[in-house]
């Protein structure tokens, strides 16, 4: 099992490198959408992070737990205004379990189920989805498609980010594997932070797949948190996959 691990440095300057993700025409859609699954029951965040998503959550009044792999980033979150009503389990989101379920809703958001790198382990995630849903439950996963039409025949790389203070370029290198890398180099606090990790792309109907022979059922995929319709030329998707026993 390989899962990607976000460490201290990389903790440190999260938030901030994604500080476009905390401003409310990002965030109040996601919340929205997410609040309106979730129902009256509770719901649960597999890479919880630092809390953007779940923190804002819980002040809809929806009980939310976290599942987390890095302590560094939990311990972000739980450092922040409203963490007391949002706990945290460190663990892998393969396998752990969380204790508050059933749940009603899991999501996974930020392309996190690509920092799973073996297409086993992704299977795993929806498993261990299901074994937190009840029966009619939500299991929502926000993803890019990949992007590889964007590489220009005979190249390996691309830049998918170029800011004054986050370089971000992603390198194809096993294709039949499904392999790429992200590479980024990040400058906060004054001083300059480089991370380079695996993942493992999925394409939508791979996902599919996965959610079928786990238990569920595609009910709603969309390009956008604005529920925009999902087509071809999509570069990213919000699935929703209903737990169907």
């Amino acid at each position: 099992m390989v899962s990607i691990t976000w460490g201290p440095d990389l903790a440190e300057v999260y938030d901030a490198t994604y500080a476009a993700g905390f401003a409310p025409s990002v965030l109040d859609p996601v919340v929205g959408l997410l609040a309106a699954l979730a129902g009256d029951g509770p719901a649960l965040e597999f890479a919880v992070g630092t809390g953007r998503v779940a923190l804002a959550l819980s002040a809809r009044g929806i009980p939310v737990h976290g599942l987390e792999l890095s302590r560094p980033m939990a311990e972000r979150l739980l450092a922040k205004p409203g963490a007391g009503a949002v706990p945290v389990t460190i663990g892998d989101m393969t396998a752990a379990r969380v204790p508050g379920g059933p749940f009603t809703l899991v999501y996974l958001l930020a392309n996190t189920i690509m920092n799973v790198t073996m297409q086993d382990d992704q299977v795993a995630v929806f498993s261990n989805a299901a074994a937190h849903l009840d029966p009619g439950g939500y299991f929502v996963i926000e993803v890019i498609v990949p992007h590889l039409r964007r590489v220009p025949p005979g190249e390996s790389a691309r830049d998918f980010t170029l800011q004054p203070d986050h370089v971000g370029i992603e390198t194809f290198d096993d294709v039949a594997g499904q392999i790429a890398w992200s590479h980024h180099w990040i400058a906060a606090g004054g001083r300059l932070v480089r991370h380079s990790a695996p993942y493992r792309y999925v394409w939508p109907s791979e996902l599919d797949l996965m959610a079928k022979i786990t238990g569920f059922r595609l009910a709603d995929r969309w390009a956008g948190w604005d529920q925009a319709p999902f087509t071809s030329d999509s570069p990213a998707q919000v699935a929703v996959f209903e737990k169907l026993s």
